[in-house]
This record gives C-alpha cells, sequence and structure tokens, in this order.
C-alpha cells in the first residue's frame, strides 16, 4: 500500500487532542467524570487516550521500517529518536513550580509519558526489525499472560501472596519504589513506571500486526474480527486480571487494543475505502502530535510558573476572569478552558501543516 493511510493520522491526532483536553482543565478541582481517569481498577473515556496512542506509534513503526534493514543506521535512528523522547519527557519533569531553578533533583519524577513512549518505540521497533508476524503475535500473548503470572501468582520474597490492589504487596508497585524510590507520581506508585511499561510494549506490539493487517488488507471485515477477539478476550481476562491502567494489567491492554483497532476500521472505512471527507483537522494534529503535544504541557507549566502578584498565576487569571462565572457550574467552566486550549492547538496544527512545518522528534 503506497498512499498515505488518513484514518490513522485521524485517529491519531483526536488522541493528542483528547490528551491536550484532560490535561488542561481549568481547575482540577472540578473536572467531569469521564475526563478522569479511574481511581484504580476500572475504565473511563480518559483511560483509554495513552494506550491508543501507542497503538499508534505500533502501526506507525510498522510502515516506517517495513522495508528497512537491520543496519547500524537503522538502529542509529531509533536510540536518537528514543533519547530526544525521554530527554523531553524529564525536561518537562524538571520543569516545576521552582523555575527557573527547576526541580529538585532528589524527587525529581523519573517515568513520564513521553519517556514511556520513547522505551516503548525502542523496543518494539528492535523487536519488529528482528522477527515476523507470527513470533510478534507469540510474544504479545507471553508478556501478557506472564505479566498476569508474575503480578497475580508469584509469592514474595518473604512468603506474602501479590495483589492487583494499590498495595505494597502488588508486584509492579513494589518493584517500581525500590527502583525509583521518591522518583515517582505518588509515593507508593506511578502510573507510567518500570514495571508495567512491559505490558504497553504489548500495546504497541498489536499496533505493529494491525498495521501489517492494514497494509495486506483485502477486506476491512478482518479489522472488526481483529477487534472483536480482542475485546472478547479482554472482558474475559478482566475476571481474573481487573482492568487497570495504573499497572497496565493485560485485560486493559487487550479491551484498549479492542477498542482502538474497532473506532480506527470505522474511520478507515468512511475516510479510506469510502474516501468521505473528514477529520482533517485531526489529521494536521496528528502530523506533528509530539510537538504539539510537547507544547501544550510546557506552555501550560509556565503558565502556571508566571506569577501574577502574590497570590495569582496567568493560568488562574485567565480562568477566573474570562471562564469562572456565576451562571456556569464550575466543572462547565473548566471544561470550557480546556475547550479553548484544544481549539488553540487545532488552530496551530493546521497552521504548521498548511506551511509544511512537519517537526520530527
Amino acid at each position: 500500500m503506497c498512499a498515505r493511510i488518513e484514518s490513522v493520522d485521524v485517529l491519531r491526532g483526536f488522541t493528542i487532542v483528547a490528551m491536550i483536553l484532560v490535561n488542561t482543565p481549568g481547575t482540577w478541582s472540578h473536572v467531569y467524570a469521564p475526563l478522569r481517569h479511574a481511581e484504580w481498577h476500572g475504565l473511563t473515556p480518559t483511560d483509554l487516550i495513552f494506550p491508543f496512542f501507542l497503538f499508534i506509534v505500533g502501526i506507525s513503526i510498522y510502515f516506517a521500517y517495513k522495508n528497512k534493514t537491520n543496519t547500524k543506521s537503522t538502529y542509529k535512528k531509533i536510540i536518537i529518536r528514543t533519547l530526544k523522547l525521554i530527554g523531553l519527557g524529564l525536561f518537562l519533569n524538571l520543569f516545576s513550580p521552582y523555575f527557573p531553578f527547576f526541580n529538585d533533583f532528589e524527587t525529581l519524577r523519573i517515568p513520564g509519558v513521553l519517556q514511556r513512549i520513547g522505551l516503548v518505540f525502542l523496543f518494539s521497533s528492535v523487536l519488529y526489525l528482528n522477527f515476523n508476524w507470527n513470533v510478534l503475535l507469540g510474544i504479545m500473548i507471553l508478556m501478557l499472560f506472564g505479566y498476569w503470572l508474575w503480578l497475580g501468582f508469584i509469592p514474595f520474597q518473604d512468603g506474602q501472596l501479590p495483589t492487583f490492589d494499590r498495595a505494597s504487596n502488588n508486584w509492579a508497585n513494589s518493584i517500581d519504589l525500590k527502583i525509583l524510590g521518591k522518583h515517582m507520581w505518588q509515593a507508593d506508585y506511578d502510573p507510567e513506571g518500570l514495571i508495567s511499561t512491559l505490558p504497553s510494549i504489548a500495546s504497541c506490539i498489536s499496533g505493529i500486526l494491525i498495521g501489517k493487517l492494514l497494509d495486506r488488507l483485502t477486506h476491512i471485515k478482518y479489522i472488526f474480527i481483529a477487534a472483536i477477539g480482542f475485546l472478547i478476550s479482554g472482558y474475559v481476562m478482566s475476571i481474573w486480571f481487573p482492568i487497570n491502567k495504573a499497572i497496565w494489567s493485560s485485560s486493559f491492554v487487550l479491551i484498549t487494543d479492542g477498542w482502538a483497532t474497532l473506532i480506527l476500521g470505522i474511520i478507515y472505512y468512511f475516510k479510506d475505502v469510502k474516501q468521505i471527507k473528514f477529520g482533517s483537522i485531526f489529521k494536521y494534529v496528528g502530523m506533528n502530535a509530539i510537538t504539539l503535544y510537547f507544547l501544550s504541557s510546557f506552555i501550560s507549566k509556565s503558565m502556571y510558573l508566571i506569577k501574577i502578584g502574590n497570590e495569582s498565576n496567568v493560568h488562574l487569571y485567565l480562568y477566573d476572569t474570562l471562564f469562572v462565572q456565576s451562571f456556569l457550574a464550575e466543572s462547565l467552566s473548566s471544561f470550557l478552558y480546556a475547550l479553548v486550549v484544544v481549539l488553540f492547538y487545532l488552530g496551530l496544527g493546521y497552521i504548521l501543516y498548511k506551511k509544511k512545518i512537519f517537526i520530527k522528534v
């Protein structure tokens, strides 16, 4: 397939827009429930966003490297891109309320969204370059079942049985705490921790497999069959391994893969098969996805850091002045603020696309 698959760009852009929407409310004290992550076990629309992006990274890996050979040049480019992503993520973590002196290195959070994208990209790309479709499918299945067996059945050294709950006898939390210590998002766990990065690689591998299916597609029904297969296996597995984004449970991987494949299939049918023109604004964002995500995080942090008087900052001033109104519920005011931020980045994405500026990270 030579032509670019526009549905992939649309879904990538929509995912980044959704990331920005949930990350930039007017106030974190008033956010609609669907725009919040599940407290622990469970699934909200917001929980779908990050695995969708990793799924799309897998599709991109397939098309970017399907004709590449295992050369030093290829691996060098993969490593450089990985280091860029990790570096940008660490910079955002450093960019704290203590600016311009940055954060205290003793408590600097090491994991993060961009760091995970970098690591997942690295391992998934290397696996793809060295193994065929059947082996990749086997690796994905082994990862998911192995992760379930590890977190659910292997006792700790003191004989204590493991649990999937937010507790010290959760293997993912326990190991992350020992390795990362104070360098985590919360004192007891990190949603982008080291251990939960392992099954997130499976999320990316599933995208590679679906990418191959798109490339060799003879009938769109196979996309929907794959989606249903992911969903059924995920919801069945959740009986024993609860759906959980924080530890990136195996059931969470399968279910989010299923929804990502299903939504991609629907967009693909209308956009690429029927050639119906829609969603182009998301395509514009998708062409500079990482750049716009980084800018949104950087600018948002900056607005909190730039003080206005002793009690306020740019973010609070704009929110209180323009969005907080007596006739509006504060959750709606908070949502409207986030929506305006999204419109700004949609416009920026459009401008970059029209000027043919595509910043590769």
